[in-house]
């Protein structure tokens, strides 16, 4: 007789994914597909993968204003740490658990569509799109203009949030408010041989950069982004995924 499959969300979310995406990520998930995914990891919470929102802050970093607001130097200083759910040719699930003020820092997904969940605490997120056409400052290729498509904190419990190769904030920037866990869908996962690297960047004001004509409303928001090696500070460990077994 066969064996009955787990009937976990975690379960689910995974045979979910494997219906919806493919390696190469083409084509696309449909609006519908997208919804379905998001309902779906709107009713995920901590205790679903294992996870208890009973953070201690004792050996956990300074606190969202440190020892001195004006000086996050020491912000990456503790570890964010990493738990690997599950990875194959068209998916990544996992999750991303944060002390406070950590923060990984603005990065791309190139040809990827990616599903965040905050599964508990609160996190800043700032992300940008690409200017279409490509949109450089008198020719300087060293930087590209983006456009922010978003600046704002989400607070467990909150909905889903979905971009896209092109849209949706496809370049962020994640900082930790308090102790707070992000449950990630990434597709196609990335893979540097196909072009899908993780890219680092810094990002300036518009008016850093003179572009007579370019964007001249609405400069706020707009900014210039600059490729950077990955920092030094970022600071990872592997954690161990402790919630219900994925059946493949």
């Amino acid at each position: 007789m066969a064996k009955n499959r787990s009937s976990s969300k975690v379960q689910a979310l995974y045979d979910l994914c494997k219906k919806t995406f493919t390696p190469s990520g083409t084509p696309p998930p449909s609006p519908q597909a997208a919804q379905r995914l998001c309902s779906l990891l709107d009713t995920i919470g901590p205790a679903d993968v294992g996870l208890s929102e009973n953070v201690s802050e004792d050996d956990r970093g300074l606190g969202f204003f440190g020892l001195n607001r004006l000086d996050r130097v020491a912000r990456w200083a503790q570890p964010i740490t990493y738990i690997d759910i599950h990875e194959c040719d068209s998916f990544t699930m996992c999750i991303f658990c944060f002390p406070t003020s950590a923060v990984i820092p603005l990065h791309d997904h190139p040809g990827m569509n990616v599903f965040s969940k905050v599964l508990y605490g609160s996190l800043h997120v700032k992300a940008y799109d690409w200017v279409e056409p490509p949109c450089f400052p008198n020719e300087d290729r060293s930087v590209r203009l983006a456009k922010l498509a978003a600046d704002k904190v989400l607070t467990a419990p909150c909905g889903t949030t979905v971009l896209y190769p092109k849209t949706g904030g496809n370049l962020h920037c994640f900082t930790a408010i308090t102790p707070c866990a992000v449950l990630d869908i990434l597709s196609p996962p990335y893979r540097e041989d196909a072009g899908r690297k993780c890219t680092y960047y810094h990002d300036y004001p518009y008016f850093t950069f003179s572009n007579e004509g370019e964007k001249s409303d609405n400069k706020e928001n707009y900014a210039w982004l600059s490729e950077i090696e990955t920092p030094e500070d970022l600071y990872m460990r592997s954690g161990k995924y402790m919630g219900p077994a994925v059946e493949v």
